[in-house]
């Protein structure tokens, strides 16, 4: 059994605290200078705010000034902040990591740079460890996997990915149950990748709700067009993997399965039917307040490196019209109707 320090009392960081601990482990929830009242919470109710289930039985939760102290003695880090709390996890907890001390990560996301090439976000934090000389190694979850699913126990299959066949499986004997199933993958970037790509991709499937809405009312169902804009997300995907120099066939299934369920439950939905209802972003945004949309970074990040590579004369652009469209959509308050022409092929450039 392992000693299992969480960091980051968002969702799906407090999720993992259940097949962790049913699993035999020791876990402590240590949340971010941002979630005392969750911490606080959870203290008085054995249960997370947004959950309908109590933690199970001996489970412990911890403001972040306790953090350093339990690092001392844990057997591994799972790091639960959401994208917006990247930048902070390097800064303020890596630094504090033991040496070889693995850290698994549930974020999700891509980091542009200025000539377009997409990071992942263990490779940003691998740039931190370098530069303080440190040895930690970092592994990440990706896969279809909603948090209040994982929490009620439905059948979830992620993938643990790493650069360490070793600490996969012993990350895998830690956290799998019989309800939570757990492949193994060397690809860190073409799994971290896929799962990141998803969230945007799922952003324009559920643009296709919206516009149904508007046309039919929200009586009908209507199911031709998303499958129409899903089936462009896949072609999308696999182009943006091979470019990201990934093992596409395994990866982009991990990430279609993330695809699928994130269109149909979730933040990433319901700021898509509301673009696609004729909001704008900001008016999207402030209507979903407190609701974290990462869809909505990811988006404008991968349209801004898929420009940049086409400038640079190493894409085609009219390759990924449904992701600029998306883009489009949100940074420049472009009109949610899809471009249909261009999403049949071979294309017409």
């Amino acid at each position: 059994m392992k000693t299992i320090t969480i960091i980051g009392a968002g969702m799906m960081g407090s999720a993992l605290a259940f097949p962790a601990r049913e699993n035999g482990n020791t876990v402590r929830l240590v949340g971010t200078p941002l979630d005392d009242d969750v911490i606080a919470a959870c203290k008085e109710t054995n249960r997370h705010p947004k959950f309908r289930r109590d933690f199970p039985a001996g489970v412990t939760f911890h403001r972040f000034p306790e953090c350093e102290a339990l690092l001392c003695d844990t057997d591994f880090i799972i790091c639960g902040v959401s994208s917006f709390g990247v930048d902070w996890f390097a800064d303020a907890v890596l630094p504090t990591v033991p040496d070889g001390i693995p850290v698994l990560s549930v974020t999700k996301g891509l980091q542009d740079l200025p000539d377009g090439t997409l990071l992942t976000y263990p490779d940003l934090w691998q740039r931190k460890l370098d530069a303080l000389g440190k040895t930690v190694p970092l592994c990440a979850v990706g896969g279809p996997c909603t948090s209040y699913e994982l929490v009620a126990h439905d059948h979830s299959a992620v993938a643990f990915c790493g650069k360490d066949p070793g600490t996969l499986q012993m990350l895998r004997e830690a956290m799998r149950t019989a309800y939570y199933h757990i492949s193994l993958s060397t690809d860190v970037v073409g799994i971290e990748s896929a799962v990141a790509l998803k969230n945007g991709y799922a952003l324009g499937v559920a643009l296709t709700v919206g516009l149904c809405r508007v046309q039919f009312g929200n009586d009908e169902l209507h199911y031709n067009s998303q499958a129409a804009v899903f089936t462009q997300a896949v072609r999308e995907m696999s182009a943006l993997l091979r470019l990201q120099g990934c093992a596409e066939i395994e990866n982009l299934a991990v990430g279609l399965g993330d695809l699928y369920v994130t269109v149909y439950g979730g933040r990433t939905r319901q700021i898509g039917i509301l673009l696609g209802e004729g909001l704008s972003a900001e008016e999207a945004k402030q209507r979903l307040s407190g609701v974290t949309l990462e869809s909505l970074v990811v988006a404008e990040r991968v349209g801004r490196a898929i420009r940049r590579r086409a400038e640079a004369g190493e894409i085609d652009a009219a390759d990924f019209p449904l992701l600029l469209h998306i883009d489009e959509v949100i940074t420049k308050g472009k009109n949610a109707a899809l471009p249909w022409d261009r999403f049949t092929f071979p294309a017409e450039k």
